[in-house]
């Protein structure tokens, strides 16, 4: 038997046989990552027969367009502006004019971001009676002629259009394509992106698709807008603009739609399919829009606008003017919805300079998560001990963990949505977060291993009661009742119901004998389980509640799966967003500080970790939710600040804890954990002996001695008449002693020999340096192999 513990003690294959890792996860795995690759759901296929579709839309249109231009007999024709239209727009100041180049000029490019606030205005006949004071009343009623109210009520859908304060412009500006050589205009170009409106109770979005030109000469845009989903026939953009700018409009229509069939062509002939999710989702609105915008203009001459466009076209170097900002006025309007709103208080932000403002935060924030990383990897290596690992709390580095998930997600999702070099930046922060939240989670299982056993560890056994001869005999339990035939068979053996405790016996206790020839009510029944039963075949569903139950690993790793499914559902609103970040944060420290003063003990996070990481990690939330101007465009947050100091709060308090206590801001009566006193008094075995040894430490076999601090103080009492013997001298020095070095003087019983030995709460006596390294390997007892409590 001593044998086969040996044997499973060093590994040996005498012992027990080593249980082999199952092969069926590995192959589960490998199945559902061939099954994710593999199958589509159809959902490829039906995408490209989308494309093809659209492509044949697209080859049908410009069929019937060059026929018309060509002016051959074609079902499509293309109408003159309404003449409606002008004296509406003169009234809210969209029409522009032709500038002086030398005095003021217009920006040529406006690819980039406007955004400003939206005025809503019901433009409906019964509303419009009500408005009899606005200027816009006669014009909006001309313009509404001949709108079916039947129509207007299906098509508003259940968009909360009054409660729609903002809206947001990104546009894409080109120059049209050349035909057969030659520009066909330099005066106008081709814009399209994205229109969206912003409801201000639920900051949900409504998304409209935009087409349209922009004149270069007065800075004006005019554009059609319809929700995501609906198809933009550009070909009747010449129709909303003045009739003098008609047959220019025209002439770019043709080679832009024979460039988007050349693109879709390539797209289909090199299997590059988007499937887009958003056509699943039911349109909130049907109503199709018109835009007319106006770009104000800017006292600036032509030329040093050029010069500032071509070089944020093309940097090279070169001293420009600082770029002015970009303003304009527009009005977004639908007859079918009688629906007008008017754009005010808009600034844009061409992309060039977003981009650059993109690059610039992408070094900083990969240096905010470098100086991350880099705090990280010192205090894991500091905390790294059993006795380091069972101070810190896993669920402050999972918080962490989870918030460098989130944000590695979102730097992967924001370098894909930019184009060109910001893209490659942005894989700096995104890869030092995925690094992050890969150590973070490792260091949590290490955690949650390492306190497992401390956790769980059961109570400490009851000391055996001491017999003597006058306490009455103990109490014998009742016999055990015999078994019945419906009972599996029980087996009895001679085994003690009280274990001793692990100390070693003195001299003057004594040791407890075993009854060789135990009566019946001595005899403790075991039940011994029948070896004929066989083990139940179990599921897959079963195996893996098993795997998940007993592998700490796993049981982690599935947590944070679904943890991390349930948040990318809940970043799709920003009000859910907003309420995680804030919970997030808020449990940087608090778990940490919690178990601190559940335990007794103290942390162990040095001040620079503690200090590093809630600076770093509050510079990247306050710079999306304090900054007005931050990359995503993100509004501020009143909020954010209390957020900051409560998380500083912790920082503090956590601080403070290494310096006065884990509970020192709790009441003493609410402290329910005391710390375990690994230096209680103890009595000298010979007070006479010249060398006062309390035994062998067990760890290093050497002697533990105590030194004699007060050897001068008693041979000072010698000379002075003070002869009376040992133990009444020391109680003599003991009571005059009232001074802190007489307290700490007193052989055994002073604070400073205390810290020579250790005892372990299983009775085991140890150097308190001893100790102390072995702890920093192993946190049980070297002797029974029991859990010991930091020292």
């Amino acid at each position: 038997m001593d044998d086969q513990t040996r044997d499973e003690e060093a590994g040996l294959p005498g012992g027990r046989p080593v249980r082999q890792r199952s092969s069926i996860p590995s192959f589960l795995f490998i199945s559902f990552m061939l099954f994710m690759l593999t199958s589509h759901n159809g959902d490829e296929f039906l995408a490209r027969h989308q494309y093809q579709d659209a492509l044949r839309s697209l080859t049908y249109q410009l069929s019937n367009y060059t026929a018309w231009m060509n002016g051959t007999a074609t079902e499509f024709s293309v109408p003159d502006q309404e003449v409606s239209v002008p004296p509406l727009l003169d009234v809210f100041g969209i029409r522009g004019s032709v500038l002086d180049p030398n005095e003021a000029s217009y920006y040529s490019n406006v690819t980039g971001f406007i955004h400003g606030t939206s005025v809503f205005h019901n433009i409906t006949r019964p509303e419009l009676a009500e408005n009899a004071t606005s200027l816009w009343r006669l014009p909006a009623e001309a313009y509404m002629t001949g709108a079916n109210e039947t129509e207007i009520v299906q098509r508003i859908g259940s968009w909360n259009w009054t409660a729609s304060d903002k809206l947001a412009v990104s546009v894409v500006e080109k120059m049209p394509s050349h035909l057969n050589g030659t520009v066909i205009s330099e005066s106008i170009a081709l814009v399209h992106g994205r229109i969206e409106l912003t409801d201000a109770n639920t900051a949900e979005d409504l998304r409209l698709e935009f087409e349209g030109v922009h004149f270069l000469a007065n800075g004006s845009i005019y554009g059609m807008a319809e929700p995501t989903g609906r198809h933009i026939d550009i070909r009747l953009l010449p129709s909303l603009v003045p009739v003098s700018a008609k047959n220019e409009t025209s002439q770019i229509i043709e080679p832009e739609l024979a460039a988007r069939i050349n693109k879709l062509k390539n797209l289909i002939e090199a299997g590059i399919i988007d499937q887009d999710s958003s056509s699943d989702e039911p349109p909130k609105s049907t109503c199709p829009f018109t835009f007319y915008g106006q770009i104000h203009p800017m006292q600036v001459p032509e030329y040093l606008m050029q010069e500032l466009e071509d070089e944020m076209q093309k940097p090279t170097g070169v001293w420009t003017i600082d770029p002015p900002k970009l303003t304009l006025s527009g009005l977004l309007i639908s007859r079918e919805c009688g629906i007008m709103y008017e754009v005010t208080k808009t600034e844009g932000l061409r992309s060039r300079t977003f981009f650059r403002k993109v690059t610039t935060y992408a070094g900083s924030a990969a240096l905010i998560y470098l100086t991350l990383l880099i705090l990280f990897s010192r205090q894991s290596e500091l905390s790294r001990t059993p006795s380091g690992l069972a101070r810190v709390s896993r669920w402050s580095f999972l918080a962490q963990a989870t918030v460098d998930s989130v944000s590695f997600a979102g730097h992967i999702t924001f370098a894909i949505l930019a184009e060109g070099r910001p893209s490659l930046s942005l894989i700096a922060p995104a890869f030092l977060a995925c690094i992050l939240f890969v150590y973070e989670a490792q260091f949590s299982v290490l955690i949650h291993q390492i306190q497992l056993p401390e956790d769980q560890a059961p109570a400490p056994p009851a000391p055996a009661p001491v017999v003597t001869a006058s306490s009455p005999p103990p109490a014998q339990p009742a016999p055990a009742p015999a078994p019945t035939p419906t009972q599996e068979p029980v087996l009895f053996f001679s085994v003690p119901t009280t274990y001793p405790p692990a100390q070693t016996p003195t001299p003057t206790e004594q040791t407890p004998m075993v009854n060789p020839n135990p009566t019946p009510t001595e005899i403790a029944p075991v039940a011994v389980p029948t070896t004929n039963a066989q083990p139940e075949s179990m599921s897959f569903f079963s195996f893996f509640l098993h795997h998940v139950r007993t592998d700490p690993q796993a049981r982690l790793w599935v947590i944070l799966f679904i943890f991390l499914t349930f948040i990318v559902r809940v970043i799709l609103s920003p009000t859910l967003s907003m309420v995680f970040v804030s919970v997030t944060y808020s449990l940087i420290w608090l778990p940490q500080i919690f178990r601190s003063a559940r335990r007794g003990r103290t942390s162990g996070l040095t001040k620079e970790y503690v200090i590093g990481t809630t600076a770093c990690r509050l510079y990247l939330a306050l710079y999306f939710l304090a900054c007005p101007k931050n990359v995503l465009d993100i509004e501020p947050r009143p909020w954010s600040y209390l957020l900051a100091g409560f998380v500083c709060l912790q920082g503090c308090v956590l601080m403070l804890q290494e310096v006065f206590g884990p509970a020192f801001f709790l009441p003493k009566k609410y402290v329910v954990t005391k710390s375990y006193d690994y230096h209680p008094p103890m009595p000298l075995p010979d007070s006479e002996a010249p060398e006062q040894s309390l035994g062998d430490c067990a760890i290093c076999m050497d002697a533990i001695v105590v030194e004699k601090r007060r050897e001068k103080d008693w041979d000072r009492g010698e000379k002075h008449g003070d002869v009376e013997s040992g133990p009444t001298r020391r109680k003599s020095l003991g009571s005059a002693s009232a001074g802190l070095f007489g307290a700490m003087g007193m052989g055994i019983d002073g604070v400073g020999t205390r810290k020579v030995y250790s005892l372990a709460p299983c009775h085991h006596l140890f150097h308190t340096e001893c100790l102390e390294r072995w702890l920093a390997i192993k946190n049980i007892c070297p002797q029974c192999r029991r859990p010991l409590p930091p020292l």
